[in-house]
Parts: structure tokens; sequence; C-alpha cells
């Protein structure tokens, strides 16, 4: 029996779920999370929806927990897409925690299935409309981000927790970094004939908006809502659909970039019907 062609969705969330459900059908599907739980429920729906669905845990922020994903989903197949969802909001953890998850091991996703990505395969971060929020950084730290050694990153003096304000702040440098890391990748991915983008989505109907709406920072979340043309959230399956599209041969032209996906959220804030929150 021949193996099939492999996608890697990282992440068993709202958005995570939804692209995989879009791109796996006659292929496998690894899904991968930090939550044990959440993933055997993740992946007992979709096999009851007839899909053929591997799982593996893990953790992001651990290059060895990536790299074992990596040998799991190349031992699968060939690995043609790999999706990664994973990240803490900024109500979830301090400035440190969200920093090494949504900065650092976002980078080490990019490294460790670099080494695994098939010619003519795929890459793609969930980031966050986050990411545009903030005013330009210094040229030299926009270069610090892009080329520093991964395992350097958290080192880097603009980066310490003494620094940035709060982790809403580490979030939107976090996200910033994620763009900038997608430039760098795109070069070394494209050395092995594969391409890798972003996505950039406003508020999403996930739990974890849920969560968000309800905290204190809810009333911030339905004023950006409010001054958005769209002024409405959207489902999971709008982003699947830009994915499907960015993952697919058609976007063969387009490596290295971000696509917003918001609403219009950031156009609020740069006519200033809407306040940044830095």
């Amino acid at each position: 029996m021949s193996k099939k062609d492999v996608i890697v969705v990282i992440g068993a969330g709202g958005i995570g779920l939804a692209i995989a459900r879009r791109q796996g059908f006659g292929k496998t599907v690894l899904l991968a999370d930090f939550n044990e739980k959440t993933l055997a429920s993740a992946a007992e729906d979709m096999r009851n929806a007839s899909y053929a669905v591997e799982t593996h845990p893990v953790d992001v922020s651990s290059r060895e927990s990536v790299q074992a994903l990596a040998a799991a989903a190349a031992a699968l197949g060939s690995v043609v897409q790999v999706v990664n969802t994973a990240g803490l909001s900024p109500n979830m953890a301090p400035v440190d925690r969200v920093l090494l998850v949504d900065l650092y091991g976002t980078a080490v996703v990019f490294e460790e299935f670099e080494k695994v990505i098939a010619p003519g395969g795929a890459g793609l971060i969930i980031s966050s409309m986050a990411g545009h929020m903030m005013p330009a950084l210094p040229q030299e730290q926009d270069q610090a981000l892009i080329h520093t050694p991964t395992e350097e990153l958290l080192s880097l003096p603009f980066l310490q927790s003494e620094v940035i304000p709060n982790s809403v702040v580490a979030y939107m440098i976090a996200k910033r970094a994620n763009h900038l890391r997608v430039q760098a990748s795109a070069m070394t991915w494209g050395e092995r004939g594969a391409r890798v983008n972003s996505i950039s989505p406003g508020i999403i109907m996930t739990p974890l908006a849920q969560h968000e709406l309800n905290s204190e920072i809810g009333d911030m979340y339905r004023a950006m809502m409010e001054a958005s043309p769209s002024k409405r959230m959207a489902p999971p399956e709008e982003i699947a659909i830009a994915a499907s599209y960015l993952l697919s041969s058609d976007a063969g032209f387009i490596t290295g970039s971000d696509l917003l996906i918001d609403g219009g959220v950031i156009a609020a804030m740069r006519t200033g019907k809407l306040p940044t929150p830095a």
C-alpha cells in the first residue's frame, strides 16, 4: 500500500480544525496539539467524518518536541502541507510565555519542518492582525527578528520582560516577528522548492475569541468590530478558504507573504476610526 500525502496541522482548535477538514480528504492528516484531551476529541470527530487522522502531542516551545513531530510526519509519507495555528493570546499568559510560544515556537516550527517538507509543498502560520497594529519597529530590530539564530531570539535586548510593558505588546511583537520569519523562511524553504506564508486573522468565532470577549479586554474587541467596515466576527471557515488557496498550486507565485483577514479593523485604525492598542 502506498503512503498518502501528509498534511500536518499544529493546533486542534477552531481554525486548525477548519483547515484540516478543508485540506484533509484523500490525505493523511497529522493533528498535533499541546492539550492531549483537545487533540483526542478533535481527531475522533474527524475520523467519524471519514478522514484518515493520526495524532501527536506537541509543545512548540520545545525544539525536541517539534523535531519528534516532524519525524512522525515524515514517517507517515510525503509532507506536502504544514499549518501552524499554535499560539497564546495576551489574556492567557505573561510576557515571557507569549514570546516563547508565539515567537520562538513559530521560528522552531519553520526550521524543523523545512527539513521534511516535500518539494512543491507549502507551509502556513496563522499569525494575527495584531502584527499590523503597532508602529514600525526600528530597522535594526526588524533585522534582528529576521536574522537572529532561533536559539538566540529570546535573548534580544528589546524582547526582555522588563522592556515590554505587558502581554498585549508582547503579542503584537511576536506576531510582527511571525511576518518577518515568514520572509526569512521563504528564502530557505525555496531552496527545497517549497513555499511559506502567513495569514493574519482578525476576530474569529472560536472558543478562544469567546474567552477574550468575556474577559476584561472584551470591550476592546467589541469596539474593533463596531469601528470596522464589516462590523462582525468571522467563522473559522473563512480563514480555511484563504488557507486552501495559499497552500495550493494556484498560489505558486506567493511566498514570504502575509494575508490580513480582519474585516477592516486595521483599516479603521490606520484611518483614525479606532485607537491602536499600543
